[in-house]
């Protein structure tokens, strides 16, 4: 008997466990959800657990992929408890119905632009379709004024929150997209972005670049013309079918054309 949602949950405890394993979190935590719908249509979040990372070092069972009913917030399934994070996803998916992964990660070079309360310059070629990388004012983690302002930010960018990375003042970085996947491409990309635009900070400082450099030209160039999101197609599944009873089958139904 499978697990609901069970491919969902499987490709979701394997990307939490590479995400720690390339240091895209830490111990201190970090939680990743995606927004799923069952054969009505009934929208359901699977999360990652609390402690995920503290306790489990990422390595986790797809059972522990806990489902909630995105409806009424209660879980349905899955072994342990449900991060305490949960809120912010909450208020994320909330925000614009195209969201449907939300990524919250401690990734180190990223982090430095988080804790110093700065603007991520966006410099490299891969990042560009992002946008700005801006930080949100602070507020504690778990709490209701954190996700009320993950909340806010993404409805003030409309369509964009679809595909969309903040900085979280002196806590992390806050991803949303359309796909699980896209947003571990976001993590990875900004990861190096972070890095780059240090790297240029001291070259600024040095007096070896008059400002921040991209695509040949300074780095605000073109950031008011960002390109489109790449809204993913839906992939073919197969379709849950009931095993006919022997009183429905008949001989004709058996043979073979050919």
């Amino acid at each position: 008997m499978k697990m609901m949602f069970q491919s969902e949950r499987e490709d979701l405890a394997h990307t939490v466990r590479v995400m720690f394993d390339r240091k895209d979190t830490n111990t201190a935590g970090g939680n990743m959800s995606v927004k799923v719908f069952d054969q009505e249509g009934h929208p359901y979040i699977l999360i990652t657990p609390t402690f995920m990372a503290e306790t489990f070092y990422s390595e986790l069972h797809p059972a522990q992929i806990i489902v909630v009913d995105f409806l009424t917030g209660e879980k349905v399934d899955g072994v342990g408890e449900v991060t305490r994070e949960i809120n912010m996803h909450e208020g994320a998916y909330a925000a614009h119905p195209g969201i449907r992964c939300v990524y919250h990660s401690h990734a180190p070079e990223s982090m430095f632009w988080a804790t110093s309360g700065l603007e991520m310059p966006n410099v490299t070629e891969a990042t560009r379709e992002l946008g700005r990388i801006r930080v949100l004012p602070f507020a504690p983690a778990t709490s209701q004024a954190l996700a009320t302002t993950v909340h806010d930010a993404l409805i003030a960018i409309k369509d964009r929150a679809m595909e969309n990375i903040f900085l979280l003042d002196s806590h992390g970085i806050l991803i949303t997209a359309t796909d699980l996947h896209i947003a571990v491409r976001i993590m990875e990309t900004v990861e190096w972005n972070a890095r780059i635009a240090y790297q240029q900070t001291l070259f600024i400082k040095l007096g070896l670049l008059a400002d921040y450099r991209s695509c040949g030209e300074d780095y605000q160039a073109d950031l008011a013309s960002v390109p489109p999101i790449a809204i993913p197609g839906i992939p073919v599944t197969a379709r849950p079918e009931p095993f006919p009873t022997p009183v429905d089958i008949k001989l004709d139904d058996m043979k073979f054309n050919h």
